[in-house]
């Protein structure tokens, strides 16, 4: 019987570490879609964005009661599930609570700091559904969440809530049996939270706890292993990319725009030919239609994106009635590009579907609502630039498609003609001077 349950355990493990690898390939597959961009440089800043950025939530702390809850559930479900190391081992091996004895009085300690964390994450698991569906504040409510993005944010809190639950329920039942004197569960002294629970449960029998202990257990780990999948399907994917995000963030000053180096030399050989190339190549696309046209870092930021809506509650465009939200901008995007995964995984190649992120899942109207004003970049806590894929998107419809408002439109001719958005001649620009 034993036997028969390390061979299904393990079997489980193994399914399961291999649905979240594949997964994860794709992931890094869609996003290295994206054109290549070189963010290798300054590698000490780099590293001290992870630590503070993503390790410390450095930007979360502009709230500080909101950032020491939201720690409390990041530390604690993390340093919680060191616990299933054991626990994976004790599967593998047969064995219950393998290091209790090597470990002794330490291993108590340990379990009991456990406890604390899991009784934190339990208090502010329920604080943070009070707050999405109950005090509703005006960022959980927005349009942008309707349907599975509120459904998802609600799940994860519930089953984070369910976890820490199954824990406790496992030590509680484990130290009655110990109080009961069950010889397969040993002395591990008592623990701080669910060790006065254990009396409670000790009138119930051994075979009953025996069986609440070890439902408690499965349930715990293959819940663990389920999350562990679910993950990569999740908004709660940022657990793992806000890492590399953070490290990868781009580190100009976030009022710099990116030029295009083929429009600047357009200008260039225009005011001296003399210098264009004989061979100079056209461009074949200006701007971004789709997923393909951005870099793999936009596509990076959009896996990683909390849909908090810390960036779409600082836009002012979002703020006074227009249509555009950067959070939406992120979530479309991650939407289009797992569509194209989609149809990467089903015909080997992808094979135009007549979609695009332009027009099919963000709009004229939405990007034309940004004032560039960098606010949604400043906001975002795990380094997301949401402006970085407006910009492009802009650039596609102006640049490819002439697709711009006739006052934006009058700013370019001036521009074009009388180097400034204007409409002064050079000669006469100076004139008011001579007036006063």
């Amino acid at each position: 019987m034993q036997i028969a349950q390390q061979i299904f355990f393990t079997l489980t493990l193994a399914i399961a570490i291999w649905l979240f690898s594949k997964k994860i390939g794709e992931i890094r597959r869609n996003i290295l879609l994206g054109k290549e961009e070189d963010l290798s440089d300054n590698k000490t800043i780099r590293w001290k964005n992870l630590l503070l950025l993503a390790f410390g939530q450095k930007k979360m702390f502009k709230n500080p009661l909101v950032a020491v809850m939201h720690f409390i559930i990041y530390a604690g479900f993390i340093i919680i599930n060191i616990e299933v190391l054991e626990i994976l081992l004790d599967g593998i091996l047969g064995k219950h609570r393998l290091f209790a004895e090597s470990l002794g009085a330490f291993y108590t300690f340990v379990l009991n700091f456990f406890e604390l964390l899991a009784v934190g994450v339990l208090a502010v698991c329920i604080i943070f559904l009070v707050r999405r569906n109950i005090i509703k504040l005006n960022r959980f409510i927005s349009k942008d969440l309707d349907g599975w993005p509120r459904t998802d944010a609600n799940g994860i809190l519930i089953t984070e809530i369910v976890l820490m639950s199954l824990f406790l329920l496992l030590n509680a039942s484990d130290r009655a049996l110990q109080l009961n004197g069950h010889e397969y569960y040993h002395d591990t002294g008592s623990f701080i939270l669910s060790g006065w629970l254990a009396p409670l449960l000790q009138s119930t029998g051994n075979s009953t706890l025996v069986l609440i202990e070890r439902t408690a257990w499965w349930l715990h780990i293959v819940g663990i292993l389920a999350f562990l999948n679910y993950l990569p399907y999740s908004k709660h994917l940022h657990i793992m990319l806000a890492f590399p995000n953070a490290y990868y963030a781009r580190l100009e000053p976030y009022g710099k725009m990116k030029n295009m180096p083929e429009i600047q030399n357009e200008v260039l050989y225009a005011m001296q030919p003399e210098l264009a190339p004989a061979n100079a190549a056209t461009p074949a696309k200006f701007g971004a239609k789709d997923v393909m046209d951005l870099s793999w870092k936009n596509l990076l930021d959009a896996y990683s994106c909390t849909e908090c809506g810390r960036c779409s509650t600082a836009c002012p465009a979002n703020q006074t009635g227009k249509l555009l939200s950067p959070r939406k901008i992120m979530m479309d995007t991650r939407d289009r590009l797992e569509e194209v995964g989609h149809l990467i995984n089903k015909n080997g190649t992808f094979k135009d579907d007549g979609k695009s992120l332009l027009h099919n899942y963000i709009s004229v109207e939405e990007l034309r609502a940004c004032t560039t004003c960098n606010a949604c970049v400043e906001e975002c806590p795990v380094s997301i630039s949401p402006l970085s894929i407006i910009l492009e998107l802009r650039r596609s419809l102006i640049m490819e498609e002439s697709n711009a408002p006739q006052e934006w439109n009058a700013m370019f001719s001036n521009v074009e003609n009388n180097f400034a958005p204007w409409k002064f001649a050079p000669d006469d620009r100076d004139k008011w001077v001579t007036e006063m």
